[in-house]
């Protein structure tokens, strides 16, 4: 009698700064083609019997928006699209590109599995203390007369940024609830791939009475992705990230590559805040350390095209319990 091997479901982050991989290579067609790089090796995932969900960055995409938005209204008069819109948008697209390119692939090496993209809200506490301290710059350049009037006609919160002129900068919440969870389980449990959480999620809040209403904010991907990986009951947690393996004391004489680090290694290393970044790896970590204490099994962090051997014990950074 054969028996079915059980399924295991992992939860894969993705920065969307990987689909950008320098200036030289911004364009739509640029991002397609390394979308379609990223999704032929979670299709290797796939292939060895992993269900995923697959969380993504946005941060290059929605700034893009954002610039055309901007341009369009100072040229033309065209109204400006808010932040929380253009987090939707960039969902859509780079859901597309990740959706496509992975059925393709799928369909190419005869696997018979459904792709879809959530449009995902992501709900977030309106008393969280980062409303009070915005610090995620997003936008163009002002002048300080620009900045001032924006400030004062829009209640914008804005900072000169070294020299190079004003910004406009919002709060980062943690996020809090995946509203759209019940429909990402449902696909789920169906063996569909979800492509989910894209950028964090669209910033919301619940006015009362499950009335949500979108706010100019932006989630961290992987806490987003972390959350949804919590809540599914994810046996893996997987970021894929522009390095193979996390170092200790990165960039420094004395840097250490790590192929394995247990919960308690990774909150004491985070905690010395000397070995991790504040704004690339260490969100990262601080994501993986949550997950863990939820009662995640794993998680690794690997590049996209180490995927395939990082699964197989050969290269990444494995935290485990």
């Amino acid at each position: 009698m054969t028996t079915t091997p059980p399924k295991k479901l992992a939860v894969i982050a993705i920065g969307g700064n990987s689909l950008i991989k320098d200036k030289n290579h911004q364009t739509v067609e640029d991002q397609y083609q390394a979308a379609r790089e990223t999704t032929y090796h979670i299709t290797d995932m796939i292939e060895a019997g992993w269900d995923v969900a697959i969380g993504h960055g946005n941060g290059p995409q929605v700034g893009f928006i954002l610039r055309r938005s901007e341009i369009a209204a100072k040229v033309e008069g065209m109204h400006e699209v808010p932040l929380d819109v253009c987090g939707a948008d960039s969902q859509g697209a780079i859901g597309y590109a990740l959706q496509q390119t992975l059925q393709n692939e799928l369909a190419r090496r005869g696997i018979d599995k459904p792709v879809a993209t959530v449009v995902t809200q992501v709900a977030v506490d309106s008393n969280d203390p980062a409303f009070k301290n915005p610090t995620k710059p997003i936008g163009g350049f002002m002048d300080e007369r620009e900045a001032k009037t924006r400030e004062a006609d829009l209640g914008w919160s804005v900072v000169e940024d070294a020299g190079r002129g004003w910004r406009r900068v919002v709060p980062s919440p943690l996020p809090k609830e995946v509203v759209e969870l019940a429909a990402v389980k449902t696909l789920l449990d169906a063996g569909t791939v979800v492509i989910t959480v894209g950028g964090g999620g669209i910033p919301v809040i619940d006015a009362g009475n499950r009335q949500f209403t979108g706010i100019a904010a932006v989630i961290d991907k992987d806490f987003a992705s972390s959350l949804l990986a919590q809540m599914i009951g994810a046996d893996l947690l997987l970021i894929s990230t522009a390095v193979e393996k996390v170092a200790l004391n990165f960039g420094k004489p004395d840097q250490k590559w790590v192929d394995r680090m247990t919960l308690a290694e990774a909150k004491q290393y985070l905690a010395e805040g000397a070995h991790f970044a504040k704004g690339s790896m260490a969100p990262k970590i601080q994501a993986i350390i949550w997950f863990l204490e939820a009662g995640g099994k794993q998680a690794l962090i690997t590049d996209p095209e180490n995927i395939g051997r990082a699964l197989r014990g050969e290269t990444g950074t494995w935290i485990v319990p």
